[in-house]
């Protein structure tokens, strides 16, 4: 067989495997719509980050390098309400805050992982605030600014005593 003939062979087996392969795995994955996936996403979005507290601590600009401050956001309820906005009732705990408030705030998708963003949303009594936080298995890990300041935000998602027993 010449060389010529051997490389046309290996292009059509290669070509014919690629088929079969593609193939195999399409037959593999199960035929949801991406309306049913993203459903299926919010719902477990909702469940997983309701009646949790965001459990950690908050680098400040202003302060050492080293210094971390301890954080806690205690979510009652998230909820879906379209076009990308989501319902978060919350309590911010920091230093000498306790503020309770519902935050209307979108929630994009890099991948599977939401990003919670905000945009400079003014806190009654805190301030003027822009952050986006990454939610990843029970962890969260972000950047925040303020008005003169920022820092790195992170810790735990846990849920509450009453959330884990339902």
């Amino acid at each position: 067989m010449s060389a010529r003939m051997q490389i046309i062979s290996l292009a059509v087996l290669g070509g014919v495997l690629f088929v079969a392969a593609a193939t195999v795995q399409a037959a593999d994955q199960p035929d949801v719509k991406p309306e049913a996936q993203t459903a299926e996403r919010y719902a477990a979005l909702e469940q997983s980050l309701s009646g949790v507290a965001l459990v950690g601590h908050f680098t400040d600009s202003n302060k050492p390098a080293k210094e971390l401050t301890s954080e806690r956001y205690e979510l009652e309820s998230v909820r879906h309400l379209g076009d990308g906005q989501w319902l978060i009732q919350t309590r911010i705990r920091y230093g000498d805050h306790d503020v309770k408030l519902p935050l209307t705030l979108p929630i994009y998708w890099a991948g599977d992982t939401p990003v919670i963003t905000v945009d400079k949303l003014a806190i009654p009594g805190m301030g003027t605030f822009t952050a986006r936080v990454m939610i990843f298995a029970d962890h969260y890990a972000g950047f925040w600014s303020g008005a003169d300041h920022g820092g790195h935000l992170f810790g735990v998602i846990e849920k509450s005593p009453s959330a884990a027993s339902e």
